[in-house]
């Protein structure tokens, strides 16, 4: 005749093997997730692509148009400025603080994004001194992001690793992949708050080659570095990551 097995003994086993189907349904049902995330931000950089080529096509017709009509081809003003501060706090005026503060540009050489409307391009003007900023293409956004991008959950900087850093931290707005999050900043689109907020400041290293000591504080027109530098970002971005 067997021993008789304790009670106590078939409970556990019982919810012993409880426990492992439920860790083995969990585990199926997050690769399944992972296989769908993985096809949706394929599907989602198809997209996004068409939709450049296409808005760069529009723009390649519209110059041709006017250069036929022998007129000129004005585009739309820019709506993403990127913004690099160039130096540090000595000297700096409690205003000018404060609206680096708002920029959340604590540190040297940190990057933000900003939506350009009346009131930045007001601010920006008041803290030229200390910051140099300009126009960013969407291969910089993308290079920044990709390269230097950092996510804030949790009041914590982690970096962008994968997907799922960002659908944790935006997901609730529609943004799931690194071509959401590249395509709502790039297109500044109705979630911009919320997707540059997610992203920490940028921390670039000093641009190769170096600020030259004798132009760093003189404005950009003028030969030096400081202030609107339009297009030309993207060249000092390129040094700095």
């Amino acid at each position: 005749m067997a021993p008789k097995v304790p009670e106590s003994v078939l409970k556990k086993q019982a919810t012993q093997a409880k426990l492992a189907d439920q860790a083995k349904q969990a585990s199926y049902e997050a690769k399944q997730k992972k296989r769908q995330d993985k096809k949706d931000a394929i599907a989602s950089a198809e997209k996004y692509a068409a939709e450049y080529k296409a808005a760069e096509d529009a723009a390649i017709a519209n110059r041709r148009q006017a250069k036929v009509q022998g007129g000129f081809y004005v585009p739309a003003m820019p709506k993403l400025a990127l913004i690099i501060r160039i130096r540090g706090t000595i000297g700096v005026s409690p205003k000018a603080k404060k609206i680096m503060q708002l920029f959340r540009l604590r540190q040297i050489h940190n990057a933000t994004f900003v939506r350009l409307n009346e009131s930045t391009i007001r601010m920006l003007r008041l803290i030229e001194p200390y910051v140099t900023y300009g126009f960013p293409t969407r291969q910089t956004v993308e290079k920044l992001i990709y390269k230097r991008g950092f996510g804030k959950l949790n009041k914590q900087r982690i970096p962008i690793a994968d997907n799922s850093v960002i659908e944790e931290g935006v997901g609730s707005v529609g943004i799931k992949c690194c071509a959401d999050l590249i395509h709502e900043i790039a297109t500044v689109g109705p979630n911009f708050k919320e997707a540059n907020n997610f992203l920490w400041p940028f921390k670039l290293t000093s641009p190769r080659g170096g600020f030259s000591s004798k132009t760093k504080l003189i404005h950009f027109l003028e030969g030096g570095e400081a202030g609107n530098r339009g297009e030309e970002i993207n060249k000092l971005v390129k040094r700095m990551i």
